[in-house]
């Protein structure tokens, strides 16, 4: 399964514990705040300024290797 920018972070970080510490230093500290269960990485990554397209594609080559 690939990561999109749909998904929960919650959904993303339970699926692939591994995308905490990236999300973590891409600016996304908020992984366990409650809106990280509803939001998607979308709507956090556009709160914290950070491109999406770029996120997702690092986020799904971490998880590939």
């Amino acid at each position: 399964m690939e990561i999109t920018k749909e998904m929960s972070i919650t959904e993303i970080v339970v699926k692939y514990p591994e995308t905490a510490e990236m999300l973590m230093r891409r600016g996304m500290g908020c992984l366990g705040c409650a809106a990280a269960q509803f939001e998607s990485l979308a709507e956090g990554a556009g709160a914290h300024g950070i491109d999406i397209d770029s996120l997702v594609k690092d986020l799904n080559h971490l998880v590939a290797v």
